[in-house]
């Protein structure tokens, strides 16, 4: 009998080690990629390059190029017919030098008003290639691509892939975006890889760590960053291309900085509270805030980093009701549920971890175990989100892994806003109290 059962037994735990492999075979992670290398195609010195749009306020957009020649005419020509620009736009310029290196010269054009949701035809400079982009609609339904910690690997390039497959309006990328790291060609050949799809449709940005490169006594923070990706601060108030906001559609859309003073007598605390302030729900029913170092985070890498930013600004996002909030620097992806101050919260925020767009470090791979009750999915893998907002209820999230090399969908959920939940009403108090306090 003990012979029987003992077979019995390594019989079992066979079917189970074979059931086991079966279950894991399912889904088997691809090794690394190595860096890009772009190859540098010799233009005339006044060709435009690295060609990027952002929003700047309502129906405008901005166009930013960089020429080698510190002569060109900072002028972007438009219309809505191919080669035929009814309209033209002056704009300003700036430059930078960092050790040994001297930007081109970098232009910053200002086009508008704009019809929504229209395609329009754009040439820098007065020469080069022809652009095209599309504006945002006007009224929801509205889709953003989502995309955080870029980096320059064939892992990004495959996440750019994807998004260009992705019918989206708006892409949000919450910080880390060249991983330039001091090294400031890797800012050009970031500016040229991203191009194609940052010439067409607007990218909004924030910053993350790799954004800093300061030296101490000798270089301030983000020149690089900041030169480079002017986002429409002055346009809504902030005195920092650290922090800003913006409305899209029925959406309201706070950039905050991670790496900026955030602390109740800082600067982006008090523009914040000010911000906040003049949501009009009613105009944009959805409420979304996006900043670099997450605030809810189950992985190992980075584990309460963003501490002291959530114990001083978390309290004002709750109390304006917001719908969701999206981070990068972990490189992996995690959702929670609606959450506030460490707890399952009904009128709290999904908070979206979503640093895994491609980047040269590779991805995070230890999570704490047990799975905190907050966390509702985790998965180490490159990918990007799309969130679609169907009306002023509800939105549909989905995050795609593209470790297959192909955009799998691998967690999706419908995400009701706040708003028609009852809870923007219920902390409307709270918040006038909060934003009335000194």
């Amino acid at each position: 009998v003990c012979v029987d059962t003992q077979m019995e037994l390594k019989l079992l735990l066979t079917l189970l080690l074979i059931l086991s492999a079966t279950v894991a075979a399912d889904y088997i992670r691809p090794p690394p990629r190595k860096a890009l290398h772009l190859p540098w195609h010799s233009q005339p010195s006044s060709y435009p390059q690295q060609v990027h749009i952002s929003l700047a306020g309502d129906q405008h957009m901005r166009v930013t190029w960089i020429t080698d020649d510190n002569s060109a005419p900072s002028i972007v020509e438009y219309g809505t017919l191919p080669e035929q620009y009814g309209s033209v736009a002056e704009g300003e310029t700036t430059s930078y030098s960092y050790a040994f290196y001297n930007s081109g010269k970098i232009h910053h054009a200002v086009i508008g008003p704009l019809e929504p949701d229209s395609v329009y035809y754009y040439r820098c400079g007065g020469q080069g290639p022809e652009f095209q982009l599309r504006t945002p609609p006007a009224q929801l339904p509205i889709t953003f691509a989502v995309a955080g910690d870029l980096g320059q690997t064939e892992w990004t390039k495959s996440t750019l892939d994807h998004i260009d497959q992705c019918k989206y309006n708006v892409h949000l990328l919450p910080g880390d975006l060249a991983y330039a790291d001091y090294i400031q060609h890797r800012w050009d050949s970031f500016g040229r890889l991203v191009q194609p799809l940052a010439s067409a449709r607007p990218w909004m940005v924030t910053q993350g760590n790799h954004e800093v490169e300061s030296i101490p006594l000798l270089k301030d923070g983000f020149v690089s960053y900041n030169s480079r990706w002017k986002m429409p601060f002055k346009e809504s108030g902030s005195n920092s291309n650290l922090f800003y906001s913006f409305e899209v559609a029925g959406a309201h859309i706070i950039m905050l900085g991670s790496y900026a003073d955030y602390d109740e007598y800082s600067e982006q605390y008090r523009w914040l509270k000010e911000n906040l302030s003049k949501v009009d729900r009613k105009r944009t029913p959805w409420l979304l805030v996006l900043f670099h170092v997450p605030w809810y985070n189950s992985n190992t890498a980075h584990q309460g980093e963003g501490a002291d930013m959530m114990a001083a600004m978390e309290p004002l996002l709750n109390a304006a009701s917001v719908d969701l909030v999206l981070a990068g620097h972990v490189h992996a992806y995690e959702r929670s549920k609606r959450v506030y101050n460490g707890r399952v919260d009904p009128c709290g925020s999904v908070h979206i971890t979503i640093g895994d767009g491609g980047n040269k470090e590779g991805l995070a791979h230890r999570y704490i175990n047990p799975q905190p009750i907050w966390s509702e999915f985790r998965e180490a893998s490159f990918g990007h989100g799309e969130l679609k907002i169907v009306n002023s209820t509800h939105a549909f999230w989905s995050w795609h892994r593209n470790d297959d090399d192909e955009p799998v969908k691998s967690d999706d959920i419908w995400i009701t806003s706040l708003i028609s939940s009852g809870c923007v009403d219920q902390k409307r108090n709270e918040l006038r109290n909060k934003l009335m306090t000194p």
